[in-house]
């Protein structure tokens, strides 16, 4: 795994000492960032550099910070074998979730490891806080910080996780009129000015299936599509392992998507904003329709976890609802499936999460025959909450491209 004198690499002249010694850095990074804590022996072992050059690469990544002792190895014949690993403190990264209801902020290490979160309440429908998405977003940041001991000028980078699409054509948030706040064509710099980090806009359903890829249900697949059904309905498509994000930014949108039974979303992204919600897949399979699909059998809650859970204990009526939003769902998917032929569908948010495997035995066996490809259909098993599990993946990810890029120390 040592470059070797052949190799090539930005930021530097190939096969000089300099970018070699960095490619080696980043390579014994990596693995520690992957395994944890490895001795000097184990670490020449999986990079093929030499004890000397292995013991050379420790002390030097250590002297800038980047991997620091933790110990040693007991329980062997010889002397106890010193552990080196990454250390947490070469940086701090923050990732948000936005949602109609408020913003929720974490930080976490380089290694991964999340060491604060807090929520700040901002309902989208009030008035108040339409122009204060710059100071909303401070306040979450600055709270999960407060919580981690931590300050601004600790992080290195942050990532945002919000509905809709940031157009990489104009920059401006789409199919998400629902957060007005967040529709600035700017919004990408003047967020990046308050917090003084590079930022980084993503739809929350793509953060989700990142999450999928690398914590859940979904690791074993290259070729898979997540269908979150929640308030809000979409879908992230992953092909040979890489998001399909479209001309607009748009892949997956799938709630604005026509079907029998449902209004069209004339009108485009901006449909949304209107009074019944817009129309297509999402006036199906979101969570305000299913209480009404439970209300119309009976079943009377709240929100659609409970209007599920209810279903799931009530037989008569309960089966009806159950039966009802598999056949919708089910129609939905068949669509998604005809195009993109993914070998597995994970199903996800809170519609899914409260259906369970019932629902989704129900949705297997309403897609028989409407699609000839065959997926594998699963309930996401991701624990908390996906869309910030996916950000703060996607933001340590970043900060290593930078923060193991030893080259700059030679600068």
């Amino acid at each position: 795994m040592a470059a070797s004198p052949g190799s090539n690499t930005q930021g530097g002249t190939p096969g000089t000492p300099r970018v070699l010694r960095a490619m080696n850095d980043r390579a014994a990074l990596e693995l520690l960032a992957a395994h944890g804590p490895l001795t000097r022996t184990r670490l020449g072992e999986l990079t093929g550099l030499s004890k000397p050059t292995a013991s050379q690469l420790l002390t030097r990544l250590e002297s800038v910070g980047l991997v620091r002792t933790t110990g040693n190895v007991t329980g062997r014949p010889g002397p106890n074998a010193q552990l080196y690993e990454i250390d947490p403190a070469a940086a701090h990264v923050a990732a948000l979730s936005v949602d109609q209801e408020g913003i929720t902020a974490a930080i976490a290490d380089i290694t991964g490891q999340a060491v604060g979160e807090h929520r700040v309440t901002a309902p989208a429908t009030d008035a108040s806080v339409t122009n204060r998405t710059g100071e909303l977003v401070a306040e979450a940041v600055d709270g999960a910080l407060a919580a981690a001991g931590l300050g601004r000028d600790d992080l290195h980078s942050t990532v945002i996780g919000t509905p809709g699409a940031l157009d990489p054509r104009t920059g401006t948030l789409r199919y998400a009129p629902h957060l007005p706040g967040w529709q600035s064509r700017t919004l990408r710099d003047d967020l990046a000015e308050v917090l003084h980090t590079p930022i980084v806009i993503e739809n929350d359903v793509n953060l989700a299936a990142i999450a999928e890829q690398h914590h859940g249900t979904a690791q074993d697949f290259d070729d898979f599509a997540l269908v979150w059904a929640d308030e809000g309905v979409g879908a992230a498509i992953v092909l040979h392992g890489t998001l399909l994000r479209g001309a607009t930014g748009g892949a997956g949108e799938i709630g604005y998507m026509p079907l029998p039974g449902a209004p069209l979303a004339r009108g485009g992204p901006d449909a949304a904003a209107r009074p019944d919600g817009g129309g297509g897949f999402q006036k199906l399979v979101g969570s305000p329709a299913v209480v009404e699909l439970a209300r119309d059998h009976g079943i009377d809650a709240p929100t659609a976890t409970k209007a599920l859970s209810a279903a799931l204990r009530t037989p008569g009526p309960g089966d009806e609802v159950l039966t009802e939003l598999a056949r919708r769902l089910a129609t939905g998917l068949a669509s998604v499936v005809a195009v993109v032929d993914p070998e597995l569908v994970v199903l996800s948010g809170e519609v899914a999460q409260a259906g369970g495997d019932r629902l989704r035995q129900l949705v297997e066996a309403e897609m028989t025959g409407l699609a000839l490809p065959r997926p594998q259909l699963r309930i996401s098993e991701i624990e908390g909450d996906p869309i910030l599990i996916g950000a703060l993946r996607t933001a340590v990810a970043d900060a290593r491209q930078t923060v193991f890029d030893t080259a700059r120390f030679d600068a």
